[in-house]
């Protein structure tokens, strides 16, 4: 005698949960998120590099704080479908044109957020150091910018989580990492393949998102320990008051 029927497999039966379908798809969602943390890393990345000399600008002059702001804002604004339709002329159908998309979104978050940093540092700190010898550059790098690491790091958060969401939309010019396969399931309404690569970007973000604020805890140490020492005057008022 045969063995019993095993019945239709959840390919078959289009679930949204298949073990099957990661088993034998499992390339294909390596490639696509490897993808996508490419076309993120190197957006961030050079949304930084963009970001940094634009917030020192519109620290130093005045005049240029207002314009900068304002154009960045501007290109925030702008439509995904529409910044990538008048940038495939410039580039053509590549990746190049998602990574210049998502750095022009990501410049209106880290310009803000650095510039929002260089500008809490007390003044009378810079004029310590300026009394110390230090030259422009060395304040900079060895004293504001440490000191304005905490809101640097809290807005390249904020544009990595959104970069991840936003590659997705790549998918319209081929290169959108996980959204090419969301894009494609949507088509055929595959829903394994929808929530499997939806499921990935949520976790891609949330990973990113922890080793950034892991990355913040060690650079800044000394906030962890004006944490404590708020928390233990905390405790000792309200000891204080018991005792009262």
């Amino acid at each position: 005698m045969s063995g019993g029927a095993t019945g239709p497999s959840c390919l078959q039966t289009n679930d949204w949960i298949c073990g099957e379908y990661l088993r034998t798809r499992s390339q294909e969602l390596v490639d696509a998120t490897v993808q996508h943390i490419g076309i993120t890393a190197v957006s961030v990345v050079l949304g930084v590099l963009i970001a940094f000399p634009l917030a020192l600008a519109a620290r130093r002059w005045r005049g240029a704080a207002g314009p900068v702001l304002g154009l960045t804002t501007v290109l925030y604004t702008v439509p995904s479908l529409a910044m990538f339709a008048l940038l495939t002329p410039v580039f053509g159908v590549s990746a190049a044109v998602v990574v210049t998309g998502l750095v022009l979104y990501s410049l209106t978050i880290l310009v803000r957020n650095i510039l929002a940093g260089l500008q809490a540092v007390p003044a009378e700190v810079r004029e310590a150091a300026r009394g110390m010898g230090y030259g422009s550059a060395r304040l900079l790098f060895e004293v504001e910018l440490p000191l304005a690491l905490p809101a640097l790091v809290a807005g390249l958060r904020i544009a990595t989580v959104s970069t991840v969401a936003m590659t997705t939309i790549g998918s319209v010019v081929g290169y959108g990492g996980l959204g090419n396969l969301i894009a494609s399931g949507m088509e055929g309404f595959f829903k394994a393949e929808v929530l499997t690569a939806s499921v990935l970007c949520v976790l891609l973000a949330l990973l990113a998102d922890l080793l950034l604020m892991g990355l913040q805890r060690l650079l800044t140490p000394w906030t962890r320990a004006q944490a404590r020492a708020k928390a233990g005057a905390r405790r000792g008022g309200r000891v204080a008051k018991v005792a009262g």
